[in-house]
């Protein structure tokens, strides 16, 4: 067993592989958490009022970006995966916490503003825009977030 120890934290594949896992789960929890809060506010907007479907749904569908982000994130550090040494691999691993912790928090507080603009749909159909856009002043930190791991992970020769 401290063989195995000792083998897997003298990778750098390990320390990377543990940075595309972090990214992609993290952010993934986030937007899972985030698409359900706000699904349970669009589900009793549509049960009320079935033709408010698709505004409801495209503010349900705006916490799923942090998971895609963390996606994309993961991709992009197993591309550089390949008998790294053990620094490049801790600076992939390190490359991938940006968009994990941005990605989970503001997931779920993007479900919740989400959740609060499918409200403005339920009660002002001709305001979602102001929704939408309530919505999207989350999504500005996670772009922030993906921004800065594509930085570092481009960083890493």
């Amino acid at each position: 067993m401290e063989k195995l120890f000792e083998v897997l934290m003298g990778n750098g594949d390990f320390w990377a592989y543990l940075g595309a896992a972090t990214a992609f789960l993290l952010a993934g929890i986030g937007s899972s958490k985030g698409v359900g809060i706000a699904g349970g506010a669009a589900s009793g907007v549509v049960t009320e009022d079935p033709s408010k479907f698709v505004p409801v749904m495209i503010l349900e569908a705006l916490p799923s970006t942090q998971g895609i982000y963390g996606f994309v994130t993961a991709f992009m550090i197993i591309g550089k995966i390949g008998g790294l040494p053990v620094e490049s691999g801790l600076y992939l691993f390190a490359a991938g916490l940006p968009i994990a912790f941005v990605g989970l928090f503001s997931g779920i507080a993007q479900g919740k503003v989400s959740a609060a603009s499918i409200g403005i749909v339920a009660k002002r159909p001709e305001e979602m825009v102001k929704g939408i856009i309530l919505t999207l002043m989350v999504e500005v930190f996670a772009i922030f977030a993906i921004l800065v791991s594509i930085l570092m992970i481009q960083a890493v020769g």
